[in-house]
């Protein structure tokens, strides 16, 4: 652990600092090309701008840019850690997005905990990009941030703590189900923590068909029921009857699931042999897990695990959804990323781990087994494919629900068009190498 902190302190410091940069992609070399990039030519541009915004698309770089916006206050594992703390972790982010997914990307960390004066900002910055993520911000005040963001902005934004977290949270989910030979509508779910990522994945699991009196949320206080009087709206959409179970424990006997976004040592090997036969179990906090691979494997043999950790198998990394979803609700101009965008990608992503895993992506991960089933329940974060089937899925759907100002005409091409993004990503990292 120690080599790899020196390694990353040497990674960011070495020169250019960082992890990102700025760099023209237009000619810049002649008098004429500086004619054409600055003053006079852009005045012709800023004027058709201002006559009609949308054109503003098709002359800079805002359709193929996103804002990367924190403020700190829930940063990985590292808790409320500040907005200049947190850059490291933002620069990150932006350079997935281009790496993965082709899109530019600026991170913005705000030295802000209001939640009017974030809400504002966010708003003033906005006419700069062409959509955005926020990230690392704490419960309950993203929900707020959020939901008013998407109420006043008309461009793609997401909480990806939220709701990517849920999205391949949920497609491995599915497969886990799958591979259980259970339905989707009579499993027992229990989740074990009502912070961002709790209650989105709470939600996109209804939408995909769990029965919400078969789901118990817990916290740190034990099941959310109806009696308790100190539950805030989000835990109280979760709150049901639940005679007799007041723990974690309780609720586990019989469960047919346990998705964990908590804390480390919460679930123990008893817990986890009380629950039903093949049960699947989900300890995603990072980077201790609420209960070990070596103890939950241990505890029994037919239990399905994944972990929010990449040493374990099955790791649920949002990292196979993020760049993806703002990559086709870019490429169509949508005005939002609404819940059929979302389902849309768990189905695309859970279908890909089903399919043959190209020679390629076997060599960047040097593993055996990657095969569907029980210790291969997602691709990998470097698949790929994910860029040329998630995205369109994506779009497809953003296109089917309405939201999209910029349809796509012809799939056939627009998928070619994203394998050439790939062709392009592929090159682009062996000149970094």
């Amino acid at each position: 652990m120690e080599n790899l902190k020196e390694e990353a302190l040497k990674y960011h410091s070495n020169n250019p600092k960082g992890k990102i940069g700025v760099y023209p992609v237009k000619p810049y070399h002649t008098p004429h090309d500086l004619s054409l990039a600055y003053t006079p030519g852009v005045a012709e541009l800023a004027m058709r701008i201002k006559q009609n915004p949308s054109a503003a698309y098709e002359y800079t770089g805002k359709g193929n840019l996103i804002a990367v916006v924190s403020n700190g206050t829930a940063v990985l594992g590292l808790g409320n850690i500040g907005a200049l703390a947190s850059k490291p972790v933002m620069e990150g982010k932006a350079m997935l997005f281009k790496a993965l997914a082709d899109i530019d990307a600026f991170d913005i960390e705000l030295d802000i905990t209001d939640t009017d004066q974030f809400v504002e900002t966010v708003k003033r910055l906005s006419p700069t990009f062409g959509g955005i993520n926020l990230e690392d911000i704490k419960a309950p005040e993203c929900f707020e941030i959020e939901r008013r963001l998407k109420e006043e902005l008309s461009l793609p934004l997401m909480h990806d703590d939220q709701h990517a977290t849920a999205i391949v949270a949920s497609a491995a989910l599915l497969n886990a189900l799958e591979l259980a030979g259970k339905k989707v509508g009579e499993v027992r779910v229990v989740i074990n923590g009502a912070g961002a990522a709790a209650i989105a994945c709470a939600r996109l699991f209804l939408a995909l068909g769990i029965r919400k009196e078969r789901l118990i949320m817990c916290d740190s206080k034990g099941v959310i029921h109806i009696g308790r009087d100190d539950l805030t709206p989000e835990k109280q959409e979760f709150a049901g009857e639940y005679a007799g179970l007041r723990t974690l424990a309780d609720a586990l006997i019989g469960a047919d699931v346990f998705l964990g976004v908590s804390k480390a040592g919460v679930l123990t090997a008893d817990m986890v042999r009380s629950m039903a036969s093949h049960p699947v179990v989900f300890a995603m906090a990072n980077p201790d897990p609420e209960i070990t691979y070596e103890a939950a494997m241990a505890s029994r043999e037919d239990i399905i695990f994944a972990a929010g950790r990449s040493d374990y198998p099955n790791q649920v990394n949002n990292l196979i959804a993020f760049p993806y979803i703002f990559r086709g609700a870019l490429d169509v101009r949508a005005t939002t990323i609404n819940e059929a965008m979302k389902v849309a990608a768990v189905y695309e992503i859970a279908d890909l781990a089903k399919q043959p895993v190209p020679e390629e992506v076997k060599d960047i991960y040097e593993e055996e087994g990657l095969v569907f089933g029980r210790n291969y329940l997602l691709p990998k974060p470097l698949d790929g494919r994910l860029l040329y089937t998630v995205s369109v899925a994506v779009a497809r759907a953003a296109v089917e629900s309405g939201v999209a100002t910029k349809p796509v005409e012809d799939w056939n091409v627009y998928r070619k068009e994203l394998e050439s993004r790939g062709s392009f990503i592929s090159a682009l990292e062996k000149i970094v190498k």
